[in-house]
């Protein structure tokens, strides 16, 4: 009886579409932990690897590049599944077509990423020569894949500023907006500090504010979609 009164109370529990809505966003809060967690563990780990020299695509090269390379293809499949997730949360409304397009095309870049590899360079792997060194057709595929990914993960920011400005929801429009222009601030850097420790570590920086950003965001709209007990 006390089970038949709980359905009956809070129908939305038992709504499939909820579910599979919080399914999805439940991909985006794990999708940035996970990528970060694991290239940080090689960036600490791998023989001639340095944090602040070294950019993270660089570990998809050597013996053990193809754990970077799956983790690339992990990120990219839990981002695509939370620009789903995104599509159902955020409709009707500003934002609801343009924010996910933006965050999935970002997910397809890091499949991108993950087949092109970056070129060996600076000493990584272990006997690559010191310096930049020659760029082949899939490095430049690497950086065209990656500069359209973070142009749209910037402008996913902007998209989802709007939306919450227009819902009056102060914080989060703030957070969005800040964070889009720290990102790009830090795309930039890396693009013209041409190997500088800064422009690395800056980057590095901007890649965990943002991944930071995408997962904060899955959560909350994950907690709106949650059915409340009545």
């Amino acid at each position: 009886m006390t089970q038949q009164t709980t359905r009956t109370a809070n129908p939305a529990t038992c709504d499939p579409q909820t579910n599979v809505t919080r399914s999805l966003l439940g991909y985006g809060v794990i999708a940035g932990p996970v990528y970060i967690a694991v290239s940080l563990a090689q960036a600490l780990t791998r023989d001639g690897f340095d944090l602040a020299r070294h950019q993270w695509s660089l570990l998809a090269n050597g013996d053990l590049g193809w754990i970077q390379i799956t983790n690339f293809m992990v990120a990219a499949l839990a981002t695509i599944a939370c620009a789903a997730g995104l599509r159902r949360a955020l409709a009707p409304g500003r934002g609801a077509t343009w924010a996910p397009l933006l965050v999935g095309v970002y997910g397809m870049s890091l499949i991108g990423a993950g087949i092109f590899r970056a070129d060996p360079a600076m000493g990584f792997p272990a006997g690559t020569p010191e310096g930049a060194g020659a760029i082949s057709w899939h490095g430049m595929l690497h950086f065209a894949c990656g500069a359209v990914g973070f142009l749209c993960l910037i402008a996913a920011c902007f998209v989802i500023s709007r939306r919450f400005t227009a819902e009056g929801r102060t914080g989060w429009a703030v957070s969005s907006r800040v964070t889009g222009v720290l990102f790009l601030a830090a795309f930039a850097a890396v693009a013209i500090g041409a190997g500088a420790v800064w422009a690395n570590l800056t980057f590095v920086a901007g890649i965990v504010i943002v991944w930071t950003w995408l997962s904060g965001l899955s959560l909350h709209l994950y907690r709106r979609a949650t059915p409340q007990p009545s």
